[in-house]
């Protein structure tokens, strides 16, 4: 029989995370010594946060001569531990069950991501909008815990099992608080109050990989026809439905998402077989991160018959130095913009600059937006809300504007508003934003 090689020193396998020594987030997988099941000195290890971290490949023991010295600096001839192959079968993956899914549906008016989305950012959106995306990717909520308020997002698979269910808190801004996952949320709570796991938790944590799919996959079936938009995290499949609109058009963007940015693999593309696929990358320092996916894109594609793989260009081309170095990615641009506008267009994949016209609202401040007939000169206008808005008092409450739009957040939407009208002075385009401008102003001098 013959023998394989295995190495002696791994990544520990399972969801538990470390705090990183370089970027200080605990989102650090540590080498462990399989002979000892003993961790390597915590310097050795894998930040997630990959492309941001600083850490390099000084991080691997291969690869600065730890591997040829045992832990007390003594030298040694050491080779890769001889093991024979193991015929056991591989354990069949298990699932979270439909009804850890199904408790997790309640409770949005204590969600601060969907309260976010209806009332605290600069375009809330429209409640039937939001309902409808949480009613395609089964958004839930945590209702009890140090977890309270925070949002669900679950990975189903293609045949509609629940393969993970990440928790994401965020703050009023929807930045990210704290992550966590569905069944490290359970296993502590049993643990804590001394009761036995449920049947099924044991065998889930078996699985080698949580995260085996794709966030929205189990759409793929019923919108075969969309081409499908890949990014990295699920808020920001969420945003870009938001602002592009549902997969109802077969013309429309259905959005995915991969976890995180280096999830992207041919594992979790199969379910993407036969389709067109455009990825949007976070922005990184130098471009790191656009050719990663570039490489892992090609290599997938060569493997999936019938697939097109396109890696979108437009951030790397449009974003300034700071926002790359920041990581920010298509929800960071999004958010800034009137979702109305995104909507009144024809949908179309943005895989390049020129296919896309409308996405260069991310970059007003940056970059030309395509010239169009001036009608009219705002200056007075603008002058004359910059000085009223500059001495009103504002109320409290929300206000509805003409429009049926409602602010809540009112300093960020006149700072934002009197930002486009300002930069896209006259566009006919960008009209809506000075009338709700001259909406809100109306309304409060009653």
């Amino acid at each position: 029989m013959n023998k394989i090689d295995t190495y002696r020193y791994i990544l520990e396998k399972g969801s538990k995370k470390h705090y990183c020594p370089n970027c200080g987030k605990k989102r650090f997988v540590r080498y462990i010594d399989t002979q000892t099941g003993d961790y390597l000195p915590e310097r050795y290890g894998r930040c997630d946060r990959e492309i941001n971290c600083p850490s390099e490949d000084y991080n691997n023991p291969y690869l600065d001569g730890y591997a040829k010295t045992f832990p007390t600096g003594r030298k040694t001839n050491w080779e890769p531990v001889q093991r024979q192959p193991s015929f056991k079968n591989k354990p069949k993956r298990a699932y979270v069950p439909n009804e850890v899914l199904r408790q997790t549906r309640a409770g949005y008016e204590s969600n601060i991501f969907i309260q976010n989305l209806l009332s605290n950012v600069p375009f809330p959106f429209e409640v039937q909008d939001v309902e409808e995306v949480i009613s395609l990717y089964h958004l839930g909520t945590i209702k009890n815990g140090y977890r309270a308020g925070a949002i669900t997002f679950p990975f189903i698979d293609v045949n509609h099992n629940v393969r993970a269910i990440q928790i994401k808190q965020f703050d009023k801004y929807n930045h990210t608080k704290g992550t966590d996952f569905i069944h490290s949320i359970i296993e502590k709570h049993h643990n804590r109050n001394h009761t036995p796991l449920p049947n099924w938790l044991t065998p889930y944590k078996k699985n080698e990989t949580k995260v085996s799919c794709l966030f929205g996959e189990h759409l793929l079936r019923k919108y075969f026809h969309n081409p499908i938009a890949l990014v990295e995290a699920p808020k920001t499949a969420i945003y870009s439905t938001l602002y592009f609109g549902p997969p109802e058009q077969p013309k429309n963007l259905l959005w995915l998402a991969v976890f995180n940015l280096s999830s992207l693999n041919y594992e979790k593309c199969k379910a993407l077989k036969g389709r067109d696929v455009y990825l949007f990358p976070d922005l990184s320092k130098e471009g790191r991160a656009f050719e990663l996916w570039s490489n892992k894109s090609k290599e997938i594609q060569k493997r999936l018959q019938g697939t097109s793989f396109q890696v979108s260009d437009l951030l790397e081309e449009l974003a300034p130095d700071k926002d790359r170095d920041q990581g920010k990615d298509i929800a960071d641009y999004l958010i800034k913009q009137d979702w109305r506008l995104f909507r009144k267009e024809e949908q179309t994949p943005i895989s390049e600059k020129s296919e896309a016209p409308k996405t260069t609202y991310f970059f007003q401040s940056e970059v030309e937006v395509p010239k169009t007939k001036q009608v009219q000169d705002w200056s007075i206008e603008i002058a004359e809300l910059e000085k009223y808005f500059s001495e009103v008092e504002l109320p409290n409450q929300p206000i509805k504007l003409k429009d049926n739009s409602t602010v809540t957040n009112h300093l960020v939407f006149i700072d934002s508003h009197l930002a486009v009208v300002k930069s896209n002075n006259g566009k006919p385009k960008f009209r809506p934003y000075l009338q709700r401008l001259q909406s809100l102003a109306e309304i409060t001098r009653v």
